[in-house]
Parts: C-alpha cells; structure tokens; sequence
C-alpha cells in the first residue's frame, strides 16, 4: 500500500513537471493533457488497443527481469530475446500458410519462448563456466540480435519482392485473436496467467523459496538449504529470456504481423523499470505495465492530437521512478532510526 502511494505521488509530480514545462515552451498544457489522457484511458477502444497493448510485451518482460533478479542475477538483454523470439515466430509464421490454427499458433509461441531462451544461453555458460558477468553479455548480445533482425528481413526473410527491409506478413492462421472491436489481442490473457503462476510459484513452493535463498546469498543457499545453485541459477535466466522471446512472438504475432527493424520501442529496457517499480511481485508487475503502457499510448495520442514530441513523457516516467526510489530510501532510513531508538534510550 505504502509503495502503491509513493508510485501516486510520482506520477502526480511527473504529470505536473510535464505540464509545467510545455506551458513554458509554449504549448497548451490543457490541451497536451486531454490528449495524453484520451490516447490512454479516453474509451474502451483506446484502453484496450493502445494502452494494454503496449502493456502486454511489458508485463512478459518485466516478469522474466524479476524472475532472474528474484535468484540474483541481471538479464539486461531482454530487448535482444525479444527480437530472437520475434525472428523465430516470424519465420514460423511466413511458412505456416497451410497449417490450421490451432498447430501454426502454439507452435509459434513455441518456437519464440525457445529462440528467446536460446539467446541467453551463452550468457549463462560464460557465468557458470568464467564468472562473466550476465550484465555485460546479455546487453552486449542486444546488438549482435538487432543486427541479426537487420539481416533477416534484407536477405532470408525479406519479402519477396525485395523492395522493403520486412518480411513478408504471416499467414493469417498464426495470427493471434483479438478481443472483438479492439486491436487487442489475446496474448493478454497469458501475460496475465503468467504473472499469477509466478505469483503462486513464489508464494507457495518450494522452488519459489529456493530461488528466494539463492537471490540472497548464493553460499549460504547451497549450504543451509540444499540449493542446486547452477542449476537453479540456469533455469531462472532460461525462463527470463523465454518470456521476453515469447513477447516478441506476441508482438509479431498480434501486432505487426510481419518482421522489420526497430520493432521494439524500446520495450527491453522500459520492462526493467515496470519490474524494479513493482519490487518483483508480479501482480503488482501487472499493474506498473498497463501504467508505462498508458503513458506510452498517452504519448503517442499527445504528439499526434496536440503536436507535442512523445518522449515528453519520459519526463513522468524518470519522476515515477526517483520518486519510488528517495521513498526507499526514507523508509529504510526510517527503520534504522526506529530499531536504534532502544539502544539510544538505554544508553541515555
């Protein structure tokens, strides 16, 4: 509750910071607000295609960052894995043309989870087997992904034309459904379905508990509790790169329908921030995805409606942030101060 507050507090502060600069750039701020809210929550039709559209890659991804970051390791490559998911789903998608739905959809999904957990197995063995640093290989392998997409769609994977660097659209049977009237499809659903199986994982496992330990102190986790520590640590990376392939899919899948450069937005690295925001529940990652998703539809409606540049609203998403974080800050110093008082008093 106490964090729920903090993160109101923020984003009131961010909104007002965004207002107050365009009034003194010279924009209507009334009129950039009305669209920032209409482009997020201003119908049923904007809610559900624009702002849990662009929630759903955020809730997968930010989902397998806290993962990895529950068993203390950093998977700041999702944005590549997104994009080795996307390739995966796309080159599913483009020879499907004969498959019924109900084979060339889960086969997709399949293949963008795999391609996606397959792209941060080098960082794994290079951790387990030389003690390199999964921050460094994971962001690293982004590049190397982003210009394997480059390649795809100018020479494999490139329509058949050749004129364009995309692929071809995938056939209509793998594409996802969308919710009836929106462009919403309904990878939703297991965006969600995901976020309470990790929330029961967590909760009322075992395996939850084991991850819990080795987060907090690998050595002692495999002392005290018995802890496969490579083991555990592998498959909390693999499902971390997973969830953010299966994003990709989704992405391909239910949105673009086709490959092309600059697919993300940059949803690897703003999931980082739903995650560390949500302090890894995933219900509460749930809910920080439809926020950032909001305020990213909000910014689109905002720069198209009122003529102001989307990244405006980086501004409330740095403040949301700072925010939460100087409340860290205050309540654990807080702490500090209420469990020296004792001590205080005695010695007094």
């Amino acid at each position: 509750m106490r964090r729920a507050t903090t993160a109101a507090a923020g984003l009131a502060v961010g909104l007002a910071l965004l207002a107050a600069g365009l009034w003194l750039a010279g924009y209507d701020a009334g009129e950039a607000m009305s669209a920032l809210w209409s482009g997020a929550f201003g119908s049923w039709d904007a809610f559900a295609s624009a702002t849990l559209l662009r929630a759903v890659p955020l809730i997968l991804i930010g989902l397998g960052f806290a993962l990895a970051y529950r068993g203390g390791a950093l998977n700041i490559g999702a944005e590549g894995q997104f994009y080795a998911g996307a390739i995966a789903a796309t080159w599913i998608g483009v020879h499907a043309t004969t498959w019924p739905g109900w084979v060339a959809l889960p086969v997709m999904a399949g293949a963008a989870l795999a391609a996606g957990a397959a792209w941060i197995v080098v960082p794994v063995m290079l951790k387990l087997r030389f003690g390199v640093l999964e921050v460094i290989s994971t962001l690293l392998l982004n590049f190397v992904a982003e210009a394997l997409v480059s390649l795809m769609v100018q020479g494999p994977l490139q329509e058949p034309a050749g004129i364009y660097p995309q692929s071809a659209p995938i056939a209509e049977s793998a594409r996802l459904p969308l919710v009836p009237g929106t462009r919403l499809h309904l990878g939703v659903l297991v965006a969600v379905a995901a976020a309470l199986g990790l929330w029961y994982l967590y909760r009322r496992t075992w395996w939850g508990l084991r991850l819990l330990a080795l987060g907090e102190g690998p050595r002692a986790a495999q002392v005290s509790a018995r802890v496969n520590v490579r083991r555990m640590l592998t498959i909390a990376l693999l499902v971390s790169g997973g969830l953010a392939g299966l994003a990709g899919g989704f992405e391909v899948s239910g949105v673009s329908y086709a490959l092309y450069q600059n697919l993300s937005p940059g949803y690897g690295f703003t999931a980082i921030a739903v995650a560390l925001i949500a302090r890894g529940h995933p219900v509460s990652i749930v809910f920080a995805g439809v926020l950032f998703g909001a305020l990213d539809a909000g910014a689109s409606a905002m720069q198209r409606d009122a003529g102001i540049p989307a990244v405006a609203v980086l501004i409330v998403q740095a403040v949301v942030i700072l925010v939460l974080l100087l409340g860290e800050v205050a309540a654990r110093r807080a702490m500090l101060r209420q469990a020296a008082e004792p001590a205080i008093e005695a010695a007094s």
